[in-house]
């Protein structure tokens, strides 16, 4: 047991570094758009490319859920080995990155191998915490979302480099997170999953209590990554350029670590229920007042969209938390398979209407519709509010 209790203490910090070094190709290309445009000749691409990638992690968390890939082989050995595959298709970007068609087939390339990473971490997590989830999951969503943010930072910080540095410093820090979770033995509470039955989960659409937690991840999931994807955007089009607009997006994004964290933190105090409606309201609210803010003087309009990004993913782990304590018992992974799918689908559908959006619309009304998603979310999750467990 001693021997036990201290590799507990080193688990939990090298799954969330090698998650958070890991996901850090999900927004490489994001982050230096503005140089693949002009390889490109052309505007806009932004939801293009990382629908790509959404794309990719929808098939690859099908394709793993089903083949059972984590249950087969040692989950550390499965997330390296996805870590490298992201790892060597985010650097494909740099054999030919005036040709759209490949840089959009190697980004879903990456999203296929993130669905290695992210939801394996959390597999990894669970083998080692069988009790206190809600916060484990605050922890790694939040090094998902410092991930997704890095390539910004890199950006930010070579503002004077060649874009191909801040692409290979995101695939090298990727191979890096892959080799630590590498060092993470079995938890004596890894469980193997069952086989994946979607036709149980959609009874389970029937129960009040899952019903709501799904919707109200739907929800967040069509504001998220159209919030990530276009927050760059928007910041230019508030009149920042170059290492700024890249400090800033990093910023904006990472705040979001804070909403993971700390809403982990509240729970056991305020319920699963409170903290994700919450800040679901909260994003709700940044969403339609955006117009006001695009030209506010830039520290009021930075700190709204530092808040913006704490809320805007800051429900996530909790959302997930609840969708699996309200799922039936055997079909809880899929359970989370398939909510977790349409959820990353539904966001095709908001990358795309905000892709075409930014081409005629003004830039102070591009990030309203976002509020969509999250009103139905409240709507539709209010019953999360009577019955408010502490997931574990």
């Amino acid at each position: 047991m001693p021997e036990i209790t201290r590799r507990r203490r080193w688990i939990l910090p090298a799954i969330v570094v090698g998650q958070l070094l890991a996901t850090s190709t999900w927004f490489a290309a994001n982050a230096v758009i503005e140089s693949l445009q002009i390889l490109w000749d052309m505007d806009g691409g932004e939801g293009l490319v990382t629908t790509a990638v959404q794309l990719g992690f929808i098939i690859g968390t099908l394709v793993f859920a089903i083949g059972g890939i984590a249950d087969r082989f040692h989950p550390s050995n499965v997330f390296l080995a996805a870590a490298a595959t992201g790892s060597a298709a985010n650097a494909a970007v740099l054999i030919a990155p005036g040709d759209f068609t490949l840089v959009l087939a190697a980004r879903f390339v990456v999203g296929f191998s993130l669905a290695g990473v992210y939801p394996v971490g959390m597999k990894i997590a669970a083998g080692w915490y069988s009790g206190g989830l809600g916060r484990a999951l605050g922890f790694l969503v939040g090094a998902l979302v410092l991930g997704t943010a890095s390539p910004h930072l890199l950006r930010a910080l070579g503002a004077s480099w060649d874009w191909r540095l801040v692409i290979a410093g995101a695939s090298l820090a990727a191979l890096a997170g892959g080799l630590l979770v590498r060092l993470v033995p079995e938890g004596p509470n890894l469980a193997r999953g069952a086989p994946v039955r979607f036709s149980g989960v959609l009874d389970a659409f029937r129960q009040r209590y899952f019903r709501a937690s799904a919707l109200g991840y739907f929800g967040h999931m069509w504001e998220l990554y159209a919030f990530w994807a276009f927050v760059p955007v928007w910041i230019g089009a508030h009149g920042m350029t170059g290492g700024t607009l890249s400090g800033t997006a990093f910023a904006v994004i990472a705040a979001g670590f804070l909403g993971c964290a700390g809403g982990g933190l509240l729970v056991r105090r305020l319920g699963g229920g409170r903290v994700a409606l919450g800040q679901l309201g909260l994003s709700t609210t940044c969403c339609l007042v955006s117009p006001l803010l695009l030209y506010a003087p830039t520290p009021i309009f930075v700190a709204f969209l530092l808040v913006w990004g704490v809320a805007v993913v800051g429900d996530s782990p909790q959302f997930s938390a609840l969708t699996a304590y309200f799922a039936p018992r055997a079909v809880v992974g899929s359970a989370l398979t398939l909510v977790n799918s349409i959820g990353f689908a539904i966001t095709i559908a908001s990358l795309s209407l905000l892709e075409w959006l930014q081409h005629v619309a003004p830039p102070a009304w591009l990030l309203v519709p976002l509020a969509l998603g999250p009103m139905v979310g409240l709507l539709a999750g209010r019953p999360l509010l009577a019955r408010n467990p502490v997931p574990e």
